[in-house]
């Protein structure tokens, strides 16, 4: 680990406030929170350059590389995405896990976003890759940049631009960002302006995590989940996910030293067997414990194994949690798990379905296998009902939560359980 460096000091976004203010009020009150926040970070920066603290990279922003269909061969993508923890000399990392044709990346920039695809004046920066301005990945491989010397603030619209070249085959991506990136024809990677950015985009491309440089006690936790962890229900370019939230907490947690949150749900997907993306036995490496700075993985999987009629047992989905569990301690990580939320009135519901929940929640509840529980079975369920979800919390779906749910899911989790001392 190296000693910190004093770095130069690049603009941040202001923070979306939620809530009914005024546009005024609402304006007042994130500055004060952004000045509140960028003292804090600059306070503890320079405590640690003082007290000669080493630092390490944590993860940032994550998102779970999944396979997509072929996309044009030439194409500029600008990518918006939300930082948690705050630090200097951000990097990303570009996937290319489910190319079957290497891909080159002629072109890559990171800024600050201002509105829509418009980025702040002066913050467009270009990326390298061993110095050089190009990269091109092979099938199945990822690539790191070079570390872009400047401060990230924490909560920042990081805007990601790259210009692909070449790409042939399946793509690789998330399908269901919940935010709206950009595409565009040619190269315009350098341009601040949204002018050339009219091609609106639900997913992200390419893009799978963000890292940043900060003090050695600062770590990272992973939300290993499906549909209801990437969002589904929430509100489109809210950042109202429940991992979203649950950022916000540890931000604001002024005695929390976990300040990294990497989304890894994927939509369908399931802890057993690959199909929506690959299961979270078979990606658990490279979505989870590659992650830079991780203390701890927050396990929430299991619905889609129960709901989709495949005769999977409460023994065999606890095997696959076991196998999870072991090779999380194995990596030195802790493991906190989340009990199945209720699913009646899912059209998949069952009362086969249902029983096999049941087992599995006191499973987790009560084995003692997992570091730390968080029940959002018991929090999210319909005390007149508790099969079903809450009607306050339910996106409309009766699976899914909406904004309010995915906050108590967020209220929820206790994060002195995020810490991982052992």
């Amino acid at each position: 680990m190296r000693a910190y460096s004093a770095v130069s000091v690049v603009c941040t976004l202001v923070m979306a406030v939620c809530g009914p203010l005024t546009a005024t009020s609402a304006a007042q009150a994130a500055q004060t929170a952004r000045e509140a926040r960028e003292a804090r970070e600059a306070r503890e920066a320079r405590e640690a350059r003082e007290a000669g603290q080493s630092t390490h990279t944590v993860v940032t922003w994550g998102a779970s590389a999944e396979k997509q269909g072929p996309g044009p061969a030439d194409r500029g993508y600008r990518l918006i995405v939300r930082t948690s923890a705050g630090g200097t000399d951000p990097r990303i990392r570009l996937s290319n896990a489910f190319g079957d044709h290497p891909v080159t990346f002629a072109s890559a920039y990171a800024g600050l976003r201002k509105q829509g695809a418009e980025l702040v004046h002066g913050s467009n920066r270009r990326l390298t890759f061993g110095r050089a301005a190009s990269v091109t990945v092979p099938a199945g491989e990822t690539v790191l940049s070079d570390p872009l010397p400047g401060r990230l603030a924490a909560g920042s619209d990081l805007v990601v631009s790259l210009y692909v070249t070449g790409a042939r085959g399946p793509t690789t991506g998330h399908g269901m960002a919940m935010q709206t990136s950009y595409a565009a024809t040619g190269d315009h990677t350098a341009e601040e302006s949204a002018a050339n950015w009219t091609d609106p985009m639900g997913s992200w491309y390419w893009l799978d995590a963000v890292s940043v440089e900060t003090s050695a006690k600062t770590g990272a936790v992973v939300a290993l989940g499906d549909s209801i962890t990437d969002g589904w229900a929430s509100t489109t370019d809210g950042n109202r996910r429940w991992p979203d939230y649950l950022s916000r907490r540890l931000q604001a947690a002024s005695g929390s030293t976990v300040k990294g949150v990497a989304n890894e749900g994927i939509s369908g997907n399931k802890v057993l067997a690959d199909g929506a993306g690959e299961s979270a036995l078979n990606r658990l490496e490279r979505d989870v414990l590659s992650q830079p700075g991780v203390r701890t993985v927050f396990l929430f999987e299991g619905i889609n194994d129960i709901k989709a009629h495949t005769g999977v047992t409460a023994d065999e989905l606890i095997a696959g949690y076991g196998q999870l569990i072991d090779r999380v301690h194995g990596a030195g990580k802790c493991v906190v798990g989340a009990t199945v939320m209720p699913f009646k009135g899912w059209y998949e519901y069952d009362a086969e379905g249902e029983a096999v929940r049941q087992e599995v929640n006191d499973w987790i509840r009560n084995s003692g296998a997992f570091d730390a529980v968080t029940d959002f079975d018991r929090i999210t369920r319909n005390p007149y009902d508790q099969q079903r979800i809450l009607p306050f919390f339910d996106g409309g779906d009766h699976l899914h939560p909406n904004d309010k749910g995915m906050q108590a899911m967020a209220d929820a989790v206790d994060l002195s359980a995020l810490r991982c001392a052992g």
